[in-house]
């Protein structure tokens, strides 16, 4: 073999392999179940459930409006759950407060909701 071709064999064994993957951003989920009404309910329920799995203390629940607000650690949790006019659900979950005390908390917020969705 020739030096051009086993450089040229070289350069494209050590370049890597690259796959472009998108991703809902943290917190924001579009949900898809059979009627509109058990998307909603079943998202409110697994979001109601994720923060409980993640010792979350409940504050207030206004269903009509789709928001639910609690409090772990010093660290403030809002979820917003609203239907869309496609029948799907969007559900998004805001933190503030002292969030370095657990960086970590509104992933596995995510987490646990996504489990409890089956996914």
């Amino acid at each position: 073999m020739n030096k051009p071709l086993i450089l040229l064999l070289a350069i494209s064994v050590a370049m890597p392999v690259g796959c472009t993957y998108y991703q809902t951003a943290p917190g924001t989920y579009t949900t898809s179940t059979t009627t509109s009404a058990s998307k909603f309910d079943r998202s409110w329920s697994a979001t109601v459930g994720a923060f409980a799995d993640q010792g979350v203390r409940v504050s207030s629940q206004d269903r009509a409006a789709g928001v639910i607000q609690g409090s772990r650690n010093g660290i403030d949790v809002t979820a917003s759950v609203q239907q869309q006019a496609d029948g799907s659900v969007r559900l998004q979950f805001d933190t503030s407060g002292d969030t370095s005390r657990d960086p970590g908390l509104i992933d596995r917020i995510t987490q646990s909701y996504q489990r409890r969705m089956g996914r």
